[in-house]
């Protein structure tokens, strides 16, 4: 009777071990920062957290007309939430695959990209295989929130048929926002064929400017493909350095190198996260002043949790696991 007691107690343990969908890491978990594997390109340490400094006044154009700000309700008010960030991942393959299984695994309540979801020039013929084949469930119940890379629009290309496998998007659907629990998210159109610019005094800047202004959730944060500071083949893109901060948003998150880099400019965090599954991961160039942490050997997907008071972010990897985390705290 002994063994067979044992064995039961031994099965239940097993059974409690098995990986579920990840709980949230708000509040308990919020200041525990993983210890990273050490690898040849994680060239700087992770910073345990990184607060939102308070954001001082807009002194860039454009100046649209004024806008009356809601009065925020009590952060207590919003529902935390559990949502992942892909980059540059739109490629059939053994490495979508991969950071496939590791996001549906997670069961986020949905999905956000950074871009470049449809390799290698937007086209419907290849949407099925590239997107639906991997998160279709996401799509079907209008949990997949993409921005358009520069593979997404083509080439020589005047709109994107691709928008039409998305039609729950929000006007003008390449750019727009969306609420879901405290996070308020502001996706932009970067590429050179938008009608509405992609410079900090275009039609689209004037229009996240006023957005952010009316925001009254507690984080706003700014989705955009081309990623304005970054250390890998691209670069920094000048023409999209618009002044996030001060407009009101507190992280910034953009793609196409693919690489993994966490950036500091001007007290916002910046993140590049263009390691989705595309096969071709990208060599370093030369640091860019306020990166933090940079990360090339692996593909991953980035997991955020959101409640009214901190914003916890993790950068998981198919095979390193986590090898990046820091927290934003409202007010700080």
């Amino acid at each position: 009777m002994r063994r067979y007691i044992a064995l039961w107690i031994g099965l239940m343990a097993l059974v409690a071990g098995c990986r579920a969908r990840p709980s949230s890491p708000l509040p308990a978990h919020v200041y525990a920062t993983p210890t990273p594997r050490p690898t040849a390109s994680m060239t700087a340490s992770a910073l345990p957290t990184a607060a939102a400094s308070p954001r001082p006044s807009a002194t860039a154009a454009p100046q649209p007309s004024p806008t009356n700000t809601p009065t925020p309700p009590p952060t207590e008010d919003y529902p935390p939430v559990f949502f992942v960030v892909i980059g540059d991942f739109g490629l059939a393959g053994s490495a979508e695959q991969a950071v496939a299984d590791l996001v549906l695994a997670a069961e986020p309540d949905f999905i956000v990209t950074a871009g470049d979801n449809n390799y290698p020039n937007g086209s419907l013929d290849t949407w099925d295989a590239n997107v639906s084949a991997y998160y279709g469930d996401y799509l079907a119940r209008g949990a997949f929130f993409p921005a358009w890379g520069n593979h997404d629009w083509g080439y020589h290309r005047k709109k994107l048929p691709a928008l039409e496998k998305v039609d729950y998007l929000p006007e003008p659907k390449r750019y727009y926002e969306f609420v879901r629990g405290p996070v308020h998210f502001f996706v932009l159109d970067s590429n050179w064929q938008e009608p509405d610019g992609t410079t900090a005094k275009s039609r689209q800047a004037r229009w996240l400017q006023e957005r952010l202004a009316a925001s009254s959730t507690p984080w706003q944060v700014v989705v955009v493909h081309h990623a304005p500071f970054s250390s890998g083949r691209h670069g920094s893109q000048t023409r999209l350095q618009w002044p996030y901060r001060a407009w009101g948003a507190d992280v910034v998150l953009a793609g196409h190198d693919h690489t993994y880099e966490r950036i500091e400019h001007d007290g916002l965090t910046y993140i590049v996260n263009g390691v989705g599954g595309h096969p071709s991961l990208y060599e370093f160039q030369t640091p860019v002043p306020g990166s933090r942490f940079r990360f090339n050997e692996d593909y991953g997907a980035l997991f955020v949790w959101a409640d009214g008071e901190h914003m916890r972010f993790e950068m998981h990897t198919v095979e390193h696991g986590v090898i990046d985390a820091f927290t934003l705290t409202r007010g700080e």
